[in-house]
């Protein structure tokens, strides 16, 4: 099971924003200065075109947690379909079972999220599932197996009341379920689905 295993704090300073949802004082000081920009890289030169959709894409995989290939897996995917292609690839991204645990507030992180789905402690329908790309389903029920219901930092998780859950998800007590596919205003992604379009369009 591939995935990124490098320094988290250079990813959100390349892009210039906390995409990781890392509370960290000294992430939010350091989020405007661009790697290496520490020791002289004072000056931030203007994108091309298409270094603009190369940015764009780059932060989109890093905020869900994907590789190269599977994200252009996903891309593929959706333009074999009919409609709206950056709307369906939206919809493919947040479906994914380890997004779902994250929108649903189990975990307080997608990372945390992914590794609570490899280790097991998250059912689909009643059964143990350990694949976090698992596309999630209208009407499957998310639940989280009985070891994980009684982890501290999950109860606290879902004592927080402030946690908005967004529309296309139910929640309820330690189980939720897709009610209907995501779009893009639901999340109003920090990433600009048609530039991501564009770049595997050349």
């Amino acid at each position: 099971m591939a995935r990124y295993t490098g320094p988290k704090h250079k990813i959100a300073r390349r892009e210039g924003a906390n995409i990781l949802e890392k509370e960290s004082a000294s992430l939010q000081r350091r989020l405007n200065v661009p790697p290496g920009g520490v020791h002289g890289r004072k000056m931030k030169r203007r994108l091309s075109e298409y270094g603009q959709q190369l940015r764009e894409k780059q932060k989109a995989k890093a905020i869900y947690g994907l590789l190269e290939k599977q994200f252009g897996n996903l891309v593929k995917r959706v333009r074999r379909k009919k409609g709206e292609t950056g709307e369906l690839l939206m919809a493919l991204l947040e479906t994914r079972l380890d997004n779902i645990i994250y929108r649903l507030g189990f975990a307080k992180t997608r990372m945390q999220a992914r590794q609570m789905v490899g280790h097991r402690h998250v059912l689909v329908n009643g059964e143990k599932l350990n694949v976090p790309s698992y596309q999630v389903k209208l009407e499957d029920v998310i639940s989280l197996a009985p070891k994980a219901q009684k982890n501290v930092q999950v109860l606290t998780l879902l004592e927080d009341k402030d946690k908005v859950i967004v529309p296309f998800l139910k929640r309820s007590g330690m189980s939720g379920k897709l009610l209907r596919m995501p779009k893009k205003d639901d999340v109003k992604p920090p990433f600009d689905l048609q530039l991501i379009i564009e770049y595997y369009s050349r």
